[in-house]
């Protein structure tokens, strides 16, 4: 970079003062100067010298004057262009704001009339453009430049001279185009694309104006390509349910896969656009630009991956996640491991935290509610009375391969294992189960035997009346149990196009093994893992760590029948982590030796079916673990981090339903910290599977997820879902407190006393002294707020507790709000310095960003020389 700046310097010193680098990009590479003529800042762009190879001095030269007439106020304009001792360069006026990625990267989210009038602007710059026949085909935030606020679209420089490259561009494997924003007849080539394609790009960016990130990622270009090509664009307003329909309407039409399906002409969506803007500008929006801070319990250092590896004096604390104001410390030796099916077969899951599978986990459905017909539930068949117990495992894993063949039907929503496993050997009314579930079709059903002859009597029915729409009995030798997996799905499919009307398309499915004794020996060792979650939840963690011995010895002959399946490897990975979690803490070499033993396990399969979805999320969970559990170097840690990273991403691309990856994804992603793509992740799993053992876990984390980026909605809105789904979660009155310290919240003093003693109530015993101070705590930020101030400072007053009780001074951090929210500045600033005196790491992350709940106190001066420099 130097020798080009000295090149430019020799060459154009007579026009331009060439004063430093200021950017690089894929293409072009940027420095600042002065126009020696006119006295302006200008931007020299340089042609990276490959790409100034494909396209020679003469084609760029010619093809840039084209761009260079291009004049529109929201255009960034051209003043100069040529060759210089080789070097192909133009220029271009020195903006002084930002780029839209500058700003995405500092809000995550932006206002919605923001978003809306900044790419309306960028609509009119490349609708003007492709009327004069320029096709920019690189539109994404880094080339919509803010000046004053308003949008400038750059680098049509660059995209008419390498559109006019073509193929010999694409000879030196140099890419057009960034994939998060590229139109699926882009990445065909430059013949595929034309103005449509700026469209679709344009959407890409409004999108992820709105939702935080584009619609597509992955791990790597070809990924995201494909993606773009056959996925189905997620809905933004899930993510953000104040976005109106009719934008949400409008981004989708503009990302139609299809160039005829989308917008016809960049006007149409401009104009659309301009037309949405004045009642947009009148709605009050959060903002979303501060997500908290996330904390741990001793020092973090940065990688150079950009990643938080934070280091904890022991594992106690390995799933506290301490971001927002308050502490939510999972103890290990109150956390219950969950237990769920995935793909016909158990594996353990991230752990949940105590009542993971308590009682109201269900989303009933309320009486009045007409339950739909396409949303169906298989219930456990049954053995035949008197039967043997290894029936009772066919009959489990006929069910659960059901389930699985009709979860790939389009149109059907079909209740996971994880939703029906409560009702196995339940004799409730199917008008209960149909409310509880909120399905309108159920199929039910037995497995007898007699002599070497299966037979497999099915039924579906009306779940609303109860009434059955038909039955089926099926007889195959038990040594043919794969052909009857087959037979029994078409039954229940045949029943279905009769009940609903319309084609039911199964997958082909796979069992994946060939050998009957090994399926049936596989279902065995799931029934064992199941009665070690139940043991362990029951607190027998010495009964549970011999049903897990069982089940791995199981396994192991699994693997000696059929060694070609990748499947008994990967639960038996998942069953080390399983030990690992019930690990004594004061054993950290057998802590090591069963994660180390988890990832052999996981390696080995992977080495069997490489794209196995389940042995790639096991093989990133224990990874994850072992990164949080501080056992790696301090070198390797954020290798082994970026590793756990990529195995969970690529489980959830393969298969995009694997609920509980999603979960322990966005576990991971709030360490990064990413809280946005974190409570993305959440939700993908929360739609996934809603059943999932700790879903709780899951709608907390949407709770703290859509609090820190300060939308009360959100945080409302799952707050609310978790306390009706889990009325006994002690976290779900919490969450009520929390609220109240949102801006958009009014405080209710009477309900907030009432949650605080829920609260408390819920609590586990070991965490009531706590989490009594921290809830007084925040009653007392309501009363504050609520404009009682002597109730508040008497309140925070009697809940500061002391080290004993609250090591990392948690308290102190809210006693600063409640302080500061009273007028009291000099006693919030107190409390702020004993908070950052026991997390010292604090101060650094403050200074890069303050949290939000901070935001009226950090332009005190007393704040500031407390904090330091930003």
């Amino acid at each position: 970079m130097a020798d080009v700046l000295e090149q430019l310097r020799a060459a154009l010193g007579d026009r331009y003062e060439v004063d430093r680098l200021v950017g690089e990009g894929g293409m072009a590479t940027v420095y600042l100067a002065t126009d020696l003529r006119h006295g302006r800042k200008v931007a020299i762009k340089t042609l990276r010298a490959e790409l100034a190879a494909s396209i020679g001095a003469d084609r760029f030269l010619r093809e840039i004057r084209v761009a260079a007439n291009l004049q529109h106020p929201n255009v960034l304009g051209l003043y100069d262009s040529g060759e210089a001792n080789g070097i192909l360069f133009y220029v271009m006026p020195f903006i002084e704001g930002e780029s839209l990625r500058a700003r995405l990267n500092r809000e995550q989210q932006l206002p919605l009339h923001d978003a809306v009038r900044i790419t309306r602007e960028a609509a009119e710059a490349l609708a003007y453009a492709h009327e004069h026949g320029v096709v920019h085909r690189d539109i994404k935030p880094e080339n919509i430049l803010l000046q004053n606020g308003h949008a400038l679209v750059a680098d049509f420089g660059i995209a008419r001279a390498v559109d006019a490259a073509g193929e010999k561009l694409t000879q030196t494997g140099m890419a057009v185009g960034t994939p998060h924003y590229m139109s699926p007849e882009q990445s065909l080539g430059a013949d595929h694309a034309d103005g449509r394609s700026d469209i679709y790009s344009l959407g890409c960016v409004l999108y992820e104006l709105l939702a935080g990130q584009p619609p597509f990622d992955g791990p790597n270009s070809r990924a995201i390509l494909a993606r773009h090509a056959m996925e189905q664009v997620p809905s933004i307003r899930i993510v953000r349910q104040s976005v109106p329909e009719e934008l949400e309407d409008a981004v989708l039409q503009a990302l139609e896969k299809t160039p005829a399906d989308r917008f016809q002409k960049m006007s149409e969506l401009a104009d659309l656009l301009a037309d949405l803007e004045p009642t947009l500008a009148t709605r009050r929006t959060a903002s979303r630009g501060v997500p908290a801070v996330r904390r741990s319990t001793s020092s973090g250092r940065s990688t150079s991956s950009g990643v938080q590896v934070v280091k904890r004096t022991t594992p106690v604390a390995i799933l506290g996640e301490k971001w927002g104001t308050g502490v939510r410390l999972w103890s290990i030796s109150a956390v219950l491991l969950a237990v769920l099916t995935v793909g016909g077969f158990a594996v353990w899951r991230m752990v949940s935290e105590p009542g993971a599978a308590a009682e109201g986990s269900a989303r009933e459905a309320p009486a009045s509610a007409e339950l739909d017909p396409n949303h169906i539930a298989v219930m456990y068949f049954e053995k035949a009375p008197g039967s043997s117990d290894s029936l009772e495992y066919v009959a489990h894993g006929l069910t659960e391969a059901l389930i699985n063949q009709l979860s790939s039907v389009q149109g059907l929503q079909v209740i996971s294992s994880n939703g029906v496993r409560p009702y196995r050997g339940s004799n409730a009314p199917l008008q209960d189960v149909a409310r509880k579930l909120s399905v309108g079709t159920i199929v039910n059903g037995s497995v007898a035997q007699s002599g070497d002859v299966l037979r497999v009597n099915v039924s579906l029915a009306n779940a609303s009346t109860g009434v059955e729409l038909g039955s089926k009995s099926i007889e195959r030798p038990r040594g043919e149990v794969f052909a009857l997996q087959s037979q029994l799905a078409e039954e229940v499919a045949t029943f279905l196009r009769e009940r609903l009307g319309h084609e039911v398309q199964l997958r082909e499915g796979r069992a994946g093994t060939a050998v009957p004794a090994a399926w049936e020996m596989m279902q065995r060792a799931q029934e064992e893992a199941k009665d070690a979650d139940a043991l362990a939840a029951a607190g027998d963690s010495a009964g549970a760590t011999r049903k897990v011995a069982s089940a791995d010895s199981m396994l192991a002959r699994t693997e000696a029948l059929d060694p070609k399946w990748s499947d008994p490897p990967t639960l038996r990975g998942w069953l080390d982590y399983r030990q690992s979690r019930m690990a004594p803490l004061a054993e950290p070499a057998y802590h090591e030796k069963r994660i180390d033993d988890g990832l052999a396990h996981a390696e080995r399969a992977l080495r069997l079916k490489p794209d196995n979805p389940d042995a790639l999320e096991v093989r990133g969970t224990l990874r994850y673990w072992k990164w949080l559990s501080n056992l790696a170097g301090a070198d390797d840690a954020a290798k082994l981090y970026a590793s756990a990273e990529e195995d969970l991403r690529a489980s959830v691309r393969i298969n995009p339903e694997q609920a509980s990856a999603w979960t322990t994804l966005s576990h991971l992603l709030i360490n990064k910290p990413a809280v946005g793509e974190a409570k993305l992740a959440a939700l993908r799993a929360y739609e996934a599977d809603p059943y999932l053992s700790n879903a709780n876990v899951t709608l907390w984390r949407l709770f703290t997820t859509s609090y820190d980026l300060e939308d009360a909605i959100e945080a409302k809105k799952w707050c609310d879902e978790g306390r009706a789904r889990f009325p006994k979660d002690y976290r779900f009155p919490e969450c009520q407190l929390w609220l109240y310290q949102m801006k958009a919240i009014k405080p209710d003093i009477p309900q907030a006393w009432e949650s605080l003693k829920q609260y408390v109530e819920l609590s586990p015993p070991s965490m009531r002294p706590f989490n009594q101070l921290m809830g007084q705590m925040r009653v007392a930020i309501a009363l504050a707020k609520a404009g009682l101030k002597d109730s508040a400072r008497s309140v925070a007053r009697r809940s500061e507790g002391d080290p004993s009780i609250d090591s990392n001074r948690n308290l102190a951090e809210l006693a600063t709000y409640v302080y500061a929210g009273v007028g009291d500045k000099d006693e919030a600033l107190k409390q702020l310095s004993v908070y950052i005196a026991a997390n010292p790491d604090m101060r650094a992350a403050m200074q890069k960003e303050t949290p939000w709940y901070f935001r009226d106190l950090s332009e005190d001066p007393g704040y500031k020389s407390l904090i330091g420099d930003r």
